[in-house]
């Protein structure tokens, strides 16, 4: 008999996405699996229950959550919710543990395998799984969107027998996957488009999408791993801020997605940049969940400053497009799924051996086992052996001190001070990418 897969509806206020569709329901269930989506799951997605059972899935309840041996979902399970789950159940989500590590020891101590979706290696064979660039791409559009809605006159150039009305000047700020999306969405809509990257090798794809790549020539390039930008230098920011500031009093519309994964966001848009803009400009800051690219800007609100400038900070944006952020959502989990499906037994089989597991893996058989945050679990019973070692002769002086901590008192004073060094490398939640 097929395991049960459950999908259960999102708890958090606002979040309208689901993680499965129709069409990923219909794919589970012809490998084998018992599919169960919870009543009302996909309403804030425009997905009716009737859809999933024309799709062969059954509608159920919460409870049903505990005969699951696979959970599908878009934000980490909550502790009221793991309290249902049963021991050794697979769980799929966006699991934003930076800075959570105590829910993520709680799904530890609740026995459930997590996978962070938002830790999928940005490799070939992982493309089809990368939520975050799916979602980010959402938002870039969304942002554009929100803008336009937020801007009190037209965006494209038109000319009439009136006179001619100017087009709207468009500043994107981060040219990454939503940065990309912002650009090409305000192009359509006729805006004149700039963009700025750290990044050299964005310069490419801002110009092919038809918008002019500002940089200054003091930052050559910040490329780091995996097609991120590092982080600047101080020269380098002074430089970037220098020419930033000067372009943005120009500017009609401003959208940031800067996010460098493992760090809170950096500032682009200082209060003083703010202040230099024409009243009625629109500010977008895509990375307000992550403290913000800009200064003033406020997690879930619209701000207007004194002199007249709309900062908007809206939280969650591509569940702001719930319907068209599911059926992408549900796709990429479907995608990772079906690579640990043993379509012989009809069961999910867990090779914490592969890649894409090792990378996404954050609890399993009771422990936390990813390496960015098994540490901080781990390191009482790592300090030990390393009180033992100063008994010989070079570190003799030093012993007693070794000791006394190893014996009992370090550990705990330690593990706090290594947390922040695994922890400060993201601020939060979705790191990757831009917003």
């Amino acid at each position: 008999m097929g395991q049960t897969v459950f999908v259960p509806r999102e708890l958090e206020a606002g979040e309208d996405r689901i993680a499965a569709s129709p069409d990923t329901a219909k794919r589970l269930c012809g490998l084998g699996f018992t599919v169960v989506v919870e009543k009302g799951a996909g309403t804030g997605s425009r997905i009716p229950d009737e859809d999933f059972i024309k799709a062969g899935a059954s509608i159920g309840k919460a409870g049903d959550a505990g005969k699951a041996d696979i959970v599908l979902k878009v934000r980490r399970p909550g502790a009221a919710e793991l309290k249902t789950y049963k021991k050794g159940a697979v769980v799929l989500a966006t699991m934003d543990p930076y800075g959570n590590e105590a829910a993520v020891e709680a799904m530890a101590k609740a026995g459930v395998s997590a996978l962070a979706m938002e830790f999928m290696p940005r490799i070939t064979r992982a493309q089809s799984m990368d939520v975050l660039s799916s979602q980010a791409n959402l938002a870039g559009y969304q942002a554009v969107i929100d803008a336009a809605g937020e801007y009190d006159r037209a965006l494209p150039m038109m000319m009439t027998a009136a006179g001619t009305v100017p087009a709207a000047k468009v500043f994107v700020m981060g040219a990454g996957v939503a940065g990309l999306q912002a650009i090409a969405t305000a192009r359509r809509l006729g805006a004149v488009v700039t963009a700025t990257d750290v990044r050299a090798a964005a310069g490419e794809q801002v110009a092919s999408l038809g918008a002019k790549f500002i940089m200054t020539d003091a930052l050559k390039d910040a490329s780091g791993e995996g097609g991120y930008a590092r982080e600047l230098t101080d020269a380098e920011k002074k430089a970037q801020a220098e020419l930033v500031a000067e372009h943005i009093a120009k500017q009609d519309i401003v959208i940031t997605t800067a996010l460098i994964p493992g760090r809170p966001a950096p500032r682009l848009v200082s209060g003083e940049m703010v202040k230099s803009m024409r009243p009625g400009s629109v500010i977008v800051d895509l990375a307000v969940e992550r403290g913000g690219n800009v200064e003033g800007a406020k997690a879930g609100e619209v701000v207007t400053t004194a002199n007249g400038v709309k900062i908007v900070g809206h939280l969650n944006v591509p569940g702001r497009v719930a319907a068209s952020a599911s059926l992408l959502y549900a796709k990429n989990l479907f995608a990772f799924l079906e690579t640990m499906i043993d379509k012989d037994k009809q069961a999910l089989s867990l090779n914490r051996e592969d890649e894409l597991v090792k990378a996404t893996l954050l609890t399993h058989d009771g422990a936390v086992v990813h390496a960015n945050f098994a540490g901080a679990q781990t390191a009482p019973a790592t300090k030990k052996p390393a009180a033992k070692k100063p008994a010989s002769t070079k570190q003799a002086t030093k012993a007693p001190a070794a000791k006394k901590p190893a014996a009992g008192k370090t550990p705990p004073k330690k593990a706090p001070a290594k947390k922040p060094a695994a922890a400060q490398p993201v601020s939060d939640a979705k790191p990757k990418g831009d917003a």
